[in-house]
């Protein structure tokens, strides 16, 4: 009975001191660093990390980085925090720092100090830091100059065009408003009345055209291919106009079937037209040497279709 009074004496007197100790190891803070990269070359930069595991709602002096974080090591951006929460119930507060070099140097990072509430420091591990040079530098060959004069922009005809465009632009939108202001004060039309074109019918065309070729005289230099070309685009053009039909694409038998009706409406005609198309066609693809007698003929019988072709148009007096 005595010894276990003795022991729950013991207990009670070992109990606080083992709450305290948990309650301390709870509050216990640690901090890990590290850095990104541990060797790069001059000007470039790198991530310096800072992780520190706390209790929620613990208070943490963090030290505090200017424009650098050590001599030759030099801030690029303010620190980014970001805050976690462990598995555990911990926060795991980061901090990030983006730094730069430009000595060609092996910099160590000492640790730093992080105080927790009650005074308790815990210091961050140490890091090192390797900034090469990538090029070798002649110093030699480098020499000092002196300064030279501002230097005068060249002209840009661009940049002239890109700033007068606007004013260009105002100034004909003025003169515009004053043409048509001066129009409109005198009463006269701003558009000028339109004349009415006068249509000159297909025969006269194709007759007109077969005047010009006649002056032309190639069949009498020796010109007969492109005599009996000239012909036929004369008439196929006319035919087009008057029959509505594709007669420059097609060929002398196509042409001719689809003027077939002409047989018993105008036979004359339908002959004169088969005369011209198959003697041109003989010039022209089997190098057949027509007679002065044969062109003349094509010739004649094209004015002959025409004026058997053609279609009079009555001028509209405006009499019903």
């Amino acid at each position: 009975m005595k010894m276990k009074m003795r022991k729950f004496v013991l207990w009670l007197l070992l109990l606080p001191g083992v709450l305290i100790t948990g309650y301390v190891q709870a509050q216990k803070i640690t901090v890990q660093a590290s850095i990104d990269s541990t060797q790069l070359w001059i000007g470039q930069q790198t991530l310096m990390t800072f992780e520190v595991s706390q209790q929620p709602g613990q208070l943490v002096l963090t030290p505090l980085f200017s424009d650098t974080i050590i001599d030759g090591i030099e801030l690029v951006e303010p620190v980014k925090s970001d805050t976690t929460q462990t598995a555990d119930g911990h926060l795991l507060v980061r901090q990030q720092y983006l730094v730069t070099a430009f000595t060609d140097s092996l910099y160590l990072i000492p640790a730093f100090p992080f105080v927790s509430e009650g005074e308790d420091t815990v210091w961050s591990n140490p890091l090192s830091l390797k900034v090469i040079q990538p090029f070798e530098i002649d110093t030699a060959s480098n020499s000092i100059t002196d300064i030279k004069d501002v230097a005068a922009p060249k002209f840009s005809w661009k940049y002239f065009f890109r700033q007068a465009l606007p004013w260009m632009i105002g100034l004909l939108v003025l003169a515009a408003i004053i043409w048509l202001l001066i129009r409109l004060l005198r009463k006269k039309p701003v558009l000028p009345m339109s004349q009415p074109v006068k249509v000159i019918p297909p025969h006269e065309l194709a007759l007109g055209k077969l005047q010009q070729l006649k002056d032309e005289k190639l069949w009498q230099q020796n010109r007969q291919k492109e005599y009996h070309t000239a012909l036929t685009d004369i008439l196929r053009e006319y035919l087009e106009l008057s029959f509505d039909i594709p007669a420059p694409e097609l060929t002398s038998d196509e042409l001719l079937t689809h003027l077939s009706f002409l047989r018993k409406e105008n036979k004359n005609a339908y002959t004169a037209l088969q005369q011209i198309l198959q003697l041109a066609d003989l010039v022209k693809f089997a190098k057949w040497y027509a007679l002065p007698e044969e062109n003349e003929l094509s010739y004649g019988h094209a004015i002959e279709f025409i004026n058997l072709t053609k279609t009079e148009e009555k001028e509209d007096n405006g009499i019903s």
